[in-house]
């Protein structure tokens, strides 16, 4: 049986990393996630749960150390945390505070008690999964991150992945159709964000 610390910093070997982040697999991931995931080159792969059964996350383990939560589909017999915060430390770059969870936002917005888990952390980022939906947004001083569904389509939302990329030059956000292989970017941009619009892609 897994276990994950519900806190980790990880000391990463480079300046430059590229961290995965997938999420919403429900079982069944889509069928070139482990090839595009794989061409990325990842120091790190973040799950935001909804994992579902099967070995989903050995196969990802196989490619890059991951770290995952649990979804709400997960089982609460599950060993993933609800949530870990993450340091991610570079050998010549201000470290990288995150949290990682399943359920974080309401319409553009922290949930209370995600808010005060990322307080608690000093978090600059809050990773999340559950709506399916790739987002990027900012709510007060926490960026808000996405990555969408790696897993079966629902309700005409596309099947996507996220990139964290981290340089010299900060961190870029951004997500990869796993229908095309290329970067995503929505058809428009505006709505009402998380659960209720396009949000928004960078």
């Amino acid at each position: 049986m897994r276990h994950v610390p519900q806190s980790q910093t990880l000391e990463l070997p480079s300046d430059d990393a590229r961290v995965v982040v997938v999420s919403d697999t429900h079982s069944r991931p889509h069928a070139d996630l482990l090839t595009l995931v794989t061409l990325r080159t990842p120091t790190l792969i973040l799950h935001g749960g909804d994992i579902g059964s099967g070995p989903g996350l050995d196969e990802l383990e196989a490619i890059a150390p991951v770290v995952a939560v649990r979804g709400n589909v997960d089982g609460r017999d599950s060993a993933l945390p609800d949530s870990v915060d993450l340091t991610l430390e570079r050998p010549n770059q201000p470290r990288l505070r995150l949290l990682l969870t399943h359920i974080a936002v309401q319409r553009m917005h922290l949930l209370r008690a995600v808010r005060s888990r990322a307080q608690a952390a000093d978090a600059q980022l809050v990773v999340f999964g559950h709506s399916h939906m790739p987002f990027v947004g900012r709510d007060g001083r926490f960026a808000l991150f996405n990555p969408g569904s790696a897993g079966p389509r629902r309700f005409g939302l596309p099947i996507t992945f996220g990139v964290l990329e981290l340089s010299g030059h900060g961190l870029d956000l951004y997500h990869v159709d796993l229908q095309t292989g290329r970067r995503w970017v929505p058809l428009k941009t505006g709505g009402n964000g998380e659960n209720g619009g396009n949000g928004g892609n960078g």
